[in-house]
């Protein structure tokens, strides 16, 4: 009975979205499309970064040996 509601209540929900927020909906999007792009680039350097550093800490593990 009150389970998901189905593809006519989504569109119909949708629909007021745009009305209330219809101009401020693309600045909203590229802002948000901005913050996943600049995600993404902060996971790449973190995956890096952490690339580098464990070469490092193995090549010093070795010296010690």
């Amino acid at each position: 009975m009150f389970g998901f509601p189905g593809w006519i209540e989504v569109v119909i929900i949708l629909g007021i979205v745009l009305l209330l927020f219809g101009k401020r909906l693309p600045g909203v999007m590229n802002s948000l499309g901005r913050s996943i792009v600049e995600f993404k680039k902060g996971a790449k350097e973190g995956e890096e970064s952490d690339d580098d550093s464990s070469k490092f800490s193995s090549q010093d593990s070795s010296k010690d040996s």
